[in-house]
């Protein structure tokens, strides 16, 4: 089988293409079961969104672990997937914060504006919610998070396990929104009426940028 992993150029500089992709690789290649998502999607969320590009970091865990649903962005899914729970709650809060939310679980229209979806993980095997989890994926996204703390951006860290990353980022000149996740779980706790995605968008503004169309009503 060929190779159809494609390290994003303008990432590829990150010490952990050197130092940890082969290992992971290799271990990849000698995983048994099947893993998610498939081989081409899984740097996909640093393909849509070049460092150049990242106005705004959403951390995810690790990719969705049912066949068919992870594609490679933090949270998003398929189009014609039903949309899972967490992602539910964050289209909840969305429509309350800011009226509307998009009518598909395809985040790639976010993407697209500048909004990194990445996973702390971007494999799992499927059925084995974070089967993966210490593979080494994590140098990765201690490294992106340094490498984006150059300029001002926001960052969004919901749940505990992307509250553990915020240590990567540098300086204080960033928007840093730390709440609970917006799993069943947790968005009781304080992720429901936190009010990111308009937060997000005062920010940009105040930055000279222009908004993030979250409900993905526009063409991107």
């Amino acid at each position: 089988m060929s190779d159809t992993h494609t390290i994003p150029a303008p990432w590829a500089d990150l010490p952990f293409f050197t130092a940890d992709w082969p290992r992971i690789k290799a271990a990849l290649a000698a995983e048994p079961r099947p893993i998610l998502p498939p081989e081409h999607q899984r740097f996909a969320a640093l393909a849509a969104t070049p460092p150049d590009a990242t106005r705004v970091v959403v951390l995810g865990q690790d990719p969705y672990p049912t066949p068919g649903h992870a594609m490679g962005l933090a949270f998003s899914v398929t189009p014609e997937t039903p949309l899972p729970k967490s992602l539910k709650n964050i289209y909840r809060e969305m429509a309350d914060d800011i009226g509307t939310h998009p009518t598909t679980g395809d985040l790639t229209p976010w993407a697209r504006q500048g909004v990194l979806l990445l996973n702390t993980a971007l494999t799992v095997p499927a059925g084995m919610a974070g089967g993966h989890a210490k593979l080494g994926w994590t140098s990765l996204t201690e490294q992106a998070l340094s490498r984006l703390s150059d300029l001002p951006r926001a960052f969004l860290l919901w749940g505990n396990h992307a509250q553990k990353f915020r240590k990567h980022i540098r300086g204080d000149h960033h928007l840093i929104l730390q709440t609970a996740h917006p799993s069943p779980l947790s968005a009781y706790r304080g992720f429901f009426g936190s009010r990111p995605f308009s937060q997000i968008n005062n920010w940009l503004a105040s930055q000279g940028h222009s908004p993030i169309d979250w409900a993905m009503t526009q063409t991107i």
